[in-house]
């Protein structure tokens, strides 16, 4: 599927998990649609990048190998997306990889520093507080093998936690927890 079909594919798409479930099923079931899908999530400017984002997260969740060819591109671009959703899918993909990666370790050392930087940003900036939770999930696993992220993130956790919502208290409580824990293996 070209760009020009995915695109009247994704503007059949509502919010209803049925109808993103459909675009993605038509990516799992024909793989090659995902350049299509990718492509469309990166043109930040259109407002239809968001609904791709939210079938790309279904598809991510699916499979999460499906995104590894296109690791270079996601990684590369992914801090310009920034309709709130689509930040928010991009985050829960992010993450997505990241647990996928302490399995199999298959992110490059460029790509680990991108996607420290850009958690980093999201967790620090005014998003909202699924983006930060993603965000802190993402900074412990990458920070199991890049020591300092630990203490850059345990600070900003500490830092922030006294003014944020109780739902970033929470993931900052366990944040913290899983990095003590992870210091003392």
């Amino acid at each position: 599927m070209n760009v020009k079909k995915m695109l009247i594919e994704l503007e059949k798409v509502s919010a209803l998990r049925k109808n993103r479930m459909r675009v993605a099923k038509l990516v799992l079931e024909d793989p090659t649609n995902l350049k299509a899908l990718i492509n469309i999530v990166f043109d930040v400017d259109n407002q239809v990048s968001l609904k791709a984002a939210w079938v790309l997260e279904f598809v991510v969740k699916e499979n999460v190998d499906f995104i590894t060819p296109f690791l270079d591109v996601f990684v590369s671009n992914m801090k310009r997306v920034h309709f709130g959703g689509a930040v928010r899918s991009t985050a829960k993909i992010t993450q997505l990889i990241t647990e996928q990666n302490n399995k199999k370790q298959f992110i490059i050392s460029k790509q680990k520093e991108i996607l420290i930087e850009v958690a980093f940003d999201w967790i620090i900036s005014n998003h909202k507080v699924a983006i930060k939770a993603y965000s802190m999930r993402i900074l412990f696993l990458l920070g199991k093998t890049e020591n300092w992220v630990h203490d850059e993130l345990k600070m900003i956790i500490v830092k922030n936690i006294i003014n944020e919502s109780a739902a970033y208290k929470a993931r900052g409580r366990i944040t913290l927890k899983q990095i003590e824990k992870w210091k003392r293996m």
